[in-house]
């Protein structure tokens, strides 16, 4: 089988072929040559057809045309394999807030036949340190304002050989290096099924899976719910909230408004106030954000409906029917829902404007099916509440990983959410399956808060779970046991909130933490988490 890339790493380390899921091409749209490079499709194409002079990428002070952005592209192509000596099939760590320069770097590594993995800004020198060890990480291109847990993280991982920082001064800066690169780069001929993303998840257990995505999948998703759910055009200017590192941000924050020949607007801060004045000052027509996001919006919602916006989408977390009516009555907009996962890439159950149905997910998005199982796998009529199973064009591939046996099951990936589906054939989501924690459309391990709180000389034993909470779908809550001669109080509580949070990522803090005398556990020791449950 054809391939581009001399660093086999990847292919050596996919799923064996009897576990990987069955892959779905039914619509026109997914027959792709033996030859694909996303790059080419997204990027290239628009300028060889003679849209290189309209704006692709917008940020405060900040106006790229598709001609631009290649432009860019193309030098930092260049500096990776001349500079940098990248071979295709080589992992490049991408680390920066939402900017134009992420944006140009992204289709840099796609143009080298490289493999991108994205990361999250806020993650610690901790967490990138597991992330270029599972994906065996040797190149890394970094904002300059982030390179204080880039250094350590690179401190202790020998297998990163190359590290250049962009938005930075010097001569050994990424802009530097590309000022002395041909604006002309021929991209790497690519298979359809080669390597292109490392999307990292960090599944229920706290230890990172790598999920891998080919060229193909990048088009898939860009040919299956934007065409079928979404419909934008040419004319219309992106913008959302979540961080490229997720999915559901690269999609709807690059992959889909360049499918589409639109713009997108990139915001480094993209809490709800500043998203609101972006969507007013860049007169945005599609956003992409989470519950959370609409709910703070809302009370604006009188100057939401003087501005251009026309449609809105919503994942990361569940839609809750207050939140679409709430959304519809303050903007006058139907919120478009959906459920992806890192493991499909993005979206595969969702709905329009004109079919969508208080409290439901929607229905499968052309070109997937989905139904609803029990634990042997077996098909369960309509309202009954079940494992929700997914087949389609892209499907789950963890890197050399045995939890890959769980996720895909007879052919069916298996998400890990509980849904019901009604008589018309509406998926209806009921709760997460696993012990996963979505807060404010952040997926949170359990473990790996639990891990943070017991390096703290004064925590005895933890146990973390996800709580109600109307506002951020769930809270971050802590069971925490003290070691004698600790006190217990809004102090300590603080001192442990601060201590997680300069540990790990920031977002993933308790912000509930109750002292307990003991946690609930078996005559074997193992944690009831059901009891803590009982007791929040």
């Amino acid at each position: 089988m054809y391939s581009a890339h001399l660093d086999t790493f990847a292919r050596d380390n996919l799923p064996p072929s009897d576990q990987q899921p069955e892959f779905l091409f039914d619509l026109p749209a997914l027959h792709y040559p033996e030859r694909l490079n996303c790059a080419t499709e997204l990027l290239d194409r628009h300028v060889r057809e003679g849209r290189g002079d309209r704006v692709c990428i917008r940020a405060p002070g900040v106006a790229w045309t598709y001609a631009d952005l290649l432009d860019k592209a193309n030098r930092i192509a260049h500096v990776l394999v001349r500079d940098m000596g990248l071979v295709p099939g080589n992992r490049v760590l991408l680390r920066a807030a939402n900017n134009p320069m992420l944006a140009a770097c992204w289709f840099a590594v796609m143009k080298v036949g490289g493999i991108a993995v994205v990361t999250m800004p806020l993650l610690r020198a901790k967490e990138l340190k597991s992330i270029l060890e599972i994906g065996q990480v040797s190149h890394a291109l970094c904002d300059a304002a982030l390179s204080e847990e880039m250094e350590l993280a690179a401190q202790a991982s020998p297998g990163l050989r190359h590290v250049k920082y962009f938005q930075a001064d010097g001569e050994d800066s990424l802009e530097s290096a590309m000022r002395r690169m041909p604006a002309v780069f021929e991209n790497v001929d690519t298979a359809a099924d080669d390597t292109c993303i490392f999307g990292f998840t960090s599944g229920t257990t706290g230890i990172p899976k790598a999920t891998m995505h080919f060229h193909r999948d990048v088009m898939s998703i860009c040919h299956c719910w934007p065409e079928h759910m979404l419909r934008a055009t040419a004319d219309d200017v992106f913008i959302g909230s979540p961080p490229l590192a997720f999915t559901f941000g690269l999609g709807g924050s690059l992959l889909f408004p360049l499918h589409a020949g639109a713009s997108v607007v990139l915001l480094e801060k993209a809490g709800p106030p500043q998203l609101f004045e972006a969507i007013r000052d860049f007169g945005a027509t599609v956003v992409f954000t989470a519950p959370t996001s609409y709910r703070a919006m809302a009370v604006r919602g009188a100057e939401l409906r003087q501005t251009a916006l026309r449609k809105c989408v919503s994942a990361g977390e569940a839609l809750s029917a207050s939140t679409r009516a709430l959304w519809k009555e303050a903007t006058g907009i139907e919120l478009i829902d959906g459920i992806g996962a890192t493991e499909m890439l993005h979206i595969f159950i969702s709905h329009d404007e004109s079919n969508a149905r208080p409290g439901a997910t929607g229905k499968p998005v052309p070109g997937y099916l989905a139904r609803v199982v029990d634990d042997q796998g077996r098909e369960l009529p309509p309202g009954t509440v079940g494992k929700l199973a997914v087949k389609g064009p892209t499907g789950c591939r963890y890197l050399a990983d045995e939890r890959q046996k769980k996720y895909v099951q007879n052919g069916w990936n298996l998400t890990g959410d509980a849904y019901l589906m009604d008589d018309d054939g509406y998926f209806h989501y009921q709760a997460r399956t696993d012990d996963m924690i979505i807060s404010s459309g952040y997926n949170i391990a359990a473990p790996d808060v639990e891990d943070a709180l017991m390096q703290h000389p004064a925590v005895a034993e933890c146990a973390v779970i996800g709580v109600p909470d109307p506002d951020r779908g769930q809270l971050v809550k802590a069971f925490v046991v003290l070691r004698p001669g600790n006190v217990a109080g809004e102090d300590m509580k603080k001192t442990l909130q601060d201590f997680v949070k300069a540990s790990i990522a920031p977002y993933k803090y308790p912000r509930a933490l109750d002292f307990v005398e003991s946690l609930p556990r078996t005559q074997t020791g193992k944690l009831q988490r059901f009891k803590l449950h009982e007791t929040a």
